[in-house]
């Protein structure tokens, strides 16, 4: 929806056509100056030609603008071809009345510059061809071929004022293309000022490689972007990247995507990287960065994902082979289209030749995860400025089309954690691999030294590569710090040895219990049955005397009935009589019950009767009486 401010500036801003060229718009802000001239110039073999072909092509098929193409140096059947490879089919646009390519030979002998010259017929000319296609765009290749037989500067400064000024009154948007001059845009050093754009290409060699820029060095009455801009000219013509104009406007994911190692998972606050970030792997040759990166391609396509493989280093055969050493087959994936190679020389293009390449294959493969490998090779030969600048023109470019960036980094051993790029602050997740070397080996170890937005872990996690691929082993805890391979090993059989020697003696002082424990029990059984024995006896003997004491008791019944005595009258013998005539004991044995005397006394009482038994058994004839001396 269209705001009202937006609306006003749509109406205050300049009409512009459309080139269709990708990146070309962006940095014109809207396209060409509709219905005025603009001059492409450059050197030899910078794409002047193809740009103007390709404005013509692209506005006659997708902006139903019929154009014109001007000739002073191939004909048509030259450019058909040149441009044929590019998927331009002239003949048919032609055929359809939708271009006109009209070659105009100019011959600088057969030209002499004789009283007043203009280029009338020229103008002729090309209105009838505009006239016949109905043509509202118009290239002119090149200017310096058209003029290159007048020397008189008086009459060429004013014939082309007068061509620019003729094309602005036929409404035509036009393309014109000059050769630069020394020191100057143009050769001629006029035609700049009278076109109202201009746009300068450059073809330039460093290093034996060759980098092609773009500039708008003029706009009149709009604003465009004013840096340099990388182009290419591949197979689907030209495109710019606009990169460079990008802010820190794009949007963020909180998902999560799978590292493909599950303990690295974990690490990472349990699920991985977050999806659009740039994760950087750096470490020493042979770490393992590529197998961390061929984790996450794998882990990708298993979920029906695409992921783009930038190799720099290995062919995909190579890589798909070393991979499939350690339990990782590619080749389906590949196979299936869902993974998707493109591996070259680092050295065979400039970064920006590189960038734009990228570009391009993001935007035609469309991948969720982008694996740049090694990133550091991509920027061998350059200086660190433009290394820099082109690796941050790529995160910005990845994280504007959300796509997840792994970056493969190789650092030196001096230190580590200092990369050569200088991006380390640009990404969001850093893993660091370290060898670590002790005991006469060689191991690996990984930790997390920065995930911007979670919780990372800090543990060192010594790795391994496997036939089922990176294993990490578990985080050591003990006390001797970070150990790996056979010194850790060797410590946690050190380790095992004192806690065995501990376990061995704690069963030992439970055993030692155990037997107290049950030599204590059976004493106190055998106290118990000693207990128990005294007991029964005790028993028994009470027992015994309690029958004795019947037997007694039933006795003297037996004999009180057999006298015949009173009842309620002991029958304890006689003693004292009393002033009442009775017993004095049997008076006292009376009081004794009445008054409730204990059991002592009774059997006091009873052991007195008792005593007296010789007595009464004398009396009763039953003994002898005791003779006394």
């Amino acid at each position: 929806m269209k705001t009202d401010s937006g609306s006003k500036s749509a109406e205050r801003s300049l009409p512009k056509a459309p080139t269709g060229i990708q990146g070309l718009d962006e940095v014109t802000g809207g396209g060409l100056p509709r219905g005025r001239p603009t001059l492409v110039c450059g050197s030899a073999g910078c794409g002047k030609t193809l740009l103007g072909m390709e404005f013509l092509v692209r506005g006659a098929m997708h902006y139903n603008e019929p154009g014109v193409f001007v000739a002073f140096e191939e004909n048509a059947q030259e450019l058909g071809q040149n441009v044929r490879s590019l998927g331009f089919d002239l003949d048919d646009l032609i055929k359809r009345k939708k271009l006109m390519v009209d070659f105009v030979r100019i011959e600088r002998g057969e030209i002499e510059e004789a009283g007043e010259y203009d280029l009338e017929g020229l103008f002729i000319r090309i209105g009838h061809a505009i006239d016949t296609v109905k043509a509202k765009r118009i290239v002119l290749d090149t200017i310096e071929a058209l003029f290159s037989g007048l020397q008189n500067t008086g009459i060429l400064r004013a014939e082309l004022r007068r061509l620019f000024r003729w094309l602005k009154d036929r409404g035509v948007t036009a393309v014109i293309t000059g050769e630069r001059g020394e020191g100057t845009l143009t050769r001629h050093g006029m035609e700049e000022y009278v076109s109202d754009c201009v746009i300068l290409l450059d073809h330039r060699v460093v290093d034996q490689v060759s980098t092609r820029r773009l500039r708008v060095v003029k706009y009149r009455g709009s604003a465009h972007g004013t840096n340099e801009y990388p182009f290419l000219i591949d197979e689907d013509g030209f495109s710019v990247l606009p990169i460079t104009s990008l802010g820190l406007q794009h949007a963020v994911s909180d998902e999560r995507i799978s590292t493909g190692i599950d303990r690295l998972d974990a690490m990472l606050h349990g699920g991985g990287y977050y999806r659009g970030s740039t994760v950087m792997v750096s470490g020493t040759a042979g770490s393992g960065k590529s197998s961390i990166a061929a984790h996450l391609a794998r882990e990708t396509c298993r979920r029906g994902k695409r992921c783009l493989y930038l190799a720099f280093e290995e062919s995909p055969l190579q890589i798909v082979r070393n991979m499939r050493s350690i339990g990782i087959d590619l080749e389906p994936y590949v196979r299936k289209g869902l993974l998707r190679f493109h591996a070259t020389r680092s050295g065979v293009h400039g970064l920006e030749m590189h960038l734009a390449t990228i570009h391009k294959l993001v935007q035609e493969v469309k991948p969720e995860v982008v694996i740049v490998d090694p990133i550091s090779n991509l920027s061998q030969g350059a200086n660190r400025r433009d290394s820099t600048a082109m690796l941050t023109r790529l995160i910005d470019f990845l994280k504007g089309m959300e796509v997840t960036a792994l970056l493969t980094c190789m650092t030196t051993d001096a230190d580590q954690e200092k990369t050569d790029i200088f991006i380390s602050s640009l990404v969001d997740t850093w893993l660091l691999l370290r060898d670590i070397e002790l005991g006469g080996e060689r191991n690996r170890a990984m930790y997390v030294l920065k995930s911007r937005g979670m919780a990372h872990s800090n543990q060192i996690r010594e790795f391994l590569l496997t036939d089922r691929g990176i294993e990490l082993a578990e985080v050591y805890l003990g006390e001797a710090g970070v150990l790996t391979g056979s010194a850790r090993m060797a410590q946690e059989a050190r380790e095992a040895a004192v806690a065995l020697r501990r376990q061995q003696e704690i069963d030992a002082k439970r055993r030692e219990l155990n037997r107290k424990r049950e030599a204590l029990e059976a004493h106190i059984l055998v106290l118990r049955k000693e207990f128990e024995a005294e007991e029964e006896e005790a028993k028994r003997v009470i027992g015994q005397e309690r029958a004795r004491a019947e037997v007694i008791r039933k006795d003297r019944d037996r004999m009180a009935a057999s006298r015949k005595a009173d009842e309620g009258v002991s029958t304890v013998e006689p003693g004292p009589r009393s002033r009442n005539g009775k017993g004095v004991v049997h008076e006292k044995a009376a009081q004794n019950r009445r008054a409730g005397t204990n059991d002592r006394k009774r059997g006091s009482l009873g052991a007195a009767a008792l005593r007296r038994r010789p007595d009464a058994e004398v009396r009763r004839g039953l003994r002898e009486p005791q003779k006394t001396v």
